[in-house]
């Protein structure tokens, strides 16, 4: 297949990127020509002009045959601000929506759309048990959700069929979530989060680059999918699981409100939310995690297995 791709160098697009070039597909990395010049750096494939304002692709993309939509500026990467909050909210709704209108004008579509979003689109749900067809929180990532999805569906009336990955919090050494999860344990200062009961939708970077291919790949696969492993956890248990990988105790609690007083918002959305969600249609379609539990993604992940 000829794919192209938005948010090609971020953390889930470089690993998608090498996974489906050794599977022999082509890759195009849609990039703003204010970037271009930054061609292929320490990637393979090549990349297409694309103007978001003006909503043209470059020529290269001709003949596309799919779409992956990964882009977005980081959750984590500030304080939530109101400047920030915009800035999250229009480099993934504005960048889609975009992205959609572009696909609009070309004559020959691609077939399949698939479109990052988030589990936070359920917002905090304490113990309740979330699937595909669980209704939208209330907060500002379950807006953020919503109106990001909204953006990729409409390319359905193009006749595209569109997948929309509700990821959960990616696993991988180098980078993701965990390097910041794991670095107070490295300082003999980790422990729960709060009162540890909330509810963690885990699942490996290996995981996520099968389930884009699977979606790319299977024209079963359409709609909301939760991205995520088939056994979420408890903080406190992912917490004590982590201090077991990493050979290190896991003693010093991190007080819920001490995270609001540095975090603000952010530290109850991203921090004490509680998200127990489930793979429901992965499972119905039959795809088999490489790693469903725990600890043997965290051994894996440390190169333990």
């Amino acid at each position: 297949m000829k794919i192209l791709m938005t948010g090609s160098r971020g953390f889930v697009g470089a690993a998608l990127c090498q996974d489906l070039q050794h599977a022999g597909h082509t890759v195009c990395r849609l990039v703003r020509p204010v970037t271009a010049a930054e061609k292929a750096r320490g990637a393979d494939g090549f990349d297409v002009n694309w103007n978001p304002a003006t909503r043209e692709l470059g020529g290269a993309a001709v003949g596309a045959d799919a779409v992956v939509n990964l882009a977005g500026a980081s959750i984590a990467d500030g304080r939530w601000t109101a400047q920030r909050k915009q800035l999250l909210l229009a480099s993934r709704v504005d960048t889609t929506r975009a992205l959609v209108q572009a696909l609009s004008r070309m004559a020959a579509r691609p077939r399949v759309l698939v479109s990052a979003s988030g589990i936070g689109y359920y917002g905090n749900c304490g113990d309740q048990v979330l699937t595909e067809e669980s209704p939208l929180g209330h907060d500002f990532l379950s807006r953020l959700g919503q109106e990001w999805e909204a953006e990729a569906a409409k390319a359905e009336s193009l006749g595209i069929r569109v997948v929309r990955a509700r990821f959960g919090i990616i696993l991988a050494k180098h980078g993701g979530a965990l390097p910041r999860m794991v670095r107070p344990f490295l300082w003999g200062a980790g422990g729960r989060i709060g009162s540890g009961d909330q509810w963690m939708s885990w699942v490996t970077l290996p995981d996520v680059v099968a389930i884009l291919r699977f979606a790319l790949e299977n024209g079963a696969v359409r709609g909301p999918v939760n991205v995520v492993s088939p056994q979420p956890v408890r903080n406190a248990e992912f917490t004590n699981k982590l201090a077991n990988a990493l050979h290190r105790p896991a003693l010093f609690p991190a007080p819920a409100f001490a995270l609001r007083l540095l975090l603000g918002e952010m530290a109850d959305e991203l921090l004490l939310s509680s998200q127990r969600a489930l793979p429901a249609q992965l499972e119905k379609l039959g795809y088999r995690f490489l790693y469903p539990d725990l600890p043997g993604a965290l051994a894996a992940v440390f190169g333990t297995a």
